[in-house]
């Protein structure tokens, strides 16, 4: 059975930060695709990054490039989400997805497991 936690979600003021996790299990992790989406409230779940089993070829979303940085770490099957100079539009409930396919476009039909969710939100 696949499971995705995710943990680190807090409450945080505008130009904060914050650094997520997501801790795998019940699948082969180094072989796995891992990324994060976020819903806000009101709005669609949208991707926010996705990082292959290989580092440097790490896709963002526009709107966090330059701002988030997703790593991971195969020894701890763990994928992590740091976030710097949020803002408020950055509230949402953020998600770790997981899929085998190598090269991905950010569209949610993509991705094969889900967790939770961890809340994140950004005071003005």
């Amino acid at each position: 059975q696949v499971k995705l936690v995710e943990s680190g979600g807090d409450l945080v003021q505008a130009g904060g930060s914050l650094r997520l996790s997501c801790v795998a299990s019940g699948l082969p992790f180094r072989a796995y695709t891992m990324g994060w989406f976020r819903q806000g409230p009101g709005k669609e779940r949208e991707f926010v990054a996705a990082m292959p089993q290989r580092p440097g070829d790490e896709l963002y979303a526009g709107s966090v490039e330059g701002r988030f940085t997703i790593s991971r770490d195969n020894a701890k099957n763990t994928v992590y989400l740091s976030m710097s100079d949020l803002k408020v539009e950055d509230t949402a409930v953020y998600y770790c997805a997981a899929t085998p396919v190598v090269t991905v476009s950010g569209d949610r039909g993509e991705w094969t497991y889900w967790g939770q969710g961890t809340q994140v939100t950004v005071s003005s």
